[in-house]
């Protein structure tokens, strides 16, 4: 499965990947933001919510499981942090909820086995202080169309 990596110096730039993935994304789509505390997966989401005209400021929400921001598109942003395992994500019927929209998801690992199978992976590792690496891996032709179509046919990884 191929992948893209970008690198990223700052908020702001990761922050403008976020915009420009969100203005190509379509109802039903499904992105999986991983990283650890602090890597960037809640600025990713603003540029993501911009790209996709949201109004609110999307913003990370440690005991709201899931926030719901109005755009071009529903804008379904969940955060898996404080769940504990399949269960508890199963009860939430996030793919269900979110058709009609788009769904983002941090903390995917939480419950992999109750995500959908195909979703663009976002994987985010911090490089030094500000810099950041990016892992874009597509998993279904969707997500593998959206990828060309954001990097304009790059090569990949």
């Amino acid at each position: 499965m191929d992948c893209t990596v970008l690198h990223t110096k700052g908020p702001a730039e990761t922050k403008r990947i976020g915009a420009r993935l969100g203005r190509l994304l379509e109802a039903g789509d499904v992105l999986l933001l991983q990283g650890e505390l602090g890597s960037g997966k809640t600025v990713l989401a603003q540029g993501i919510g911009e790209g996709l005209k949201v109004i609110e400021p999307v913003k990370s929400s440690s005991f709201v499981l899931m926030n719901e921001y109005h755009g071009r598109l529903t804008f379904y942003h969940a955060d898996l942090y404080r769940l504990s395992g399949a269960a508890e994500v199963a009860g939430l019927a996030l793919e269900e909820t979110a058709a009609p929209g788009v769904l983002a998801v941090e903390w995917p690992e939480r419950a992999w086995e109750e995500l959908p199978p195909e979703h663009l992976l976002v994987r985010i590792e911090e490089e030094g202080a500000k810099g950041r690496q990016l892992t874009l891996v597509p998993r279904g032709k969707r997500y593998e169309a959206l990828l060309g179509a954001m990097t304009g046919g790059a090569p990949r990884a």
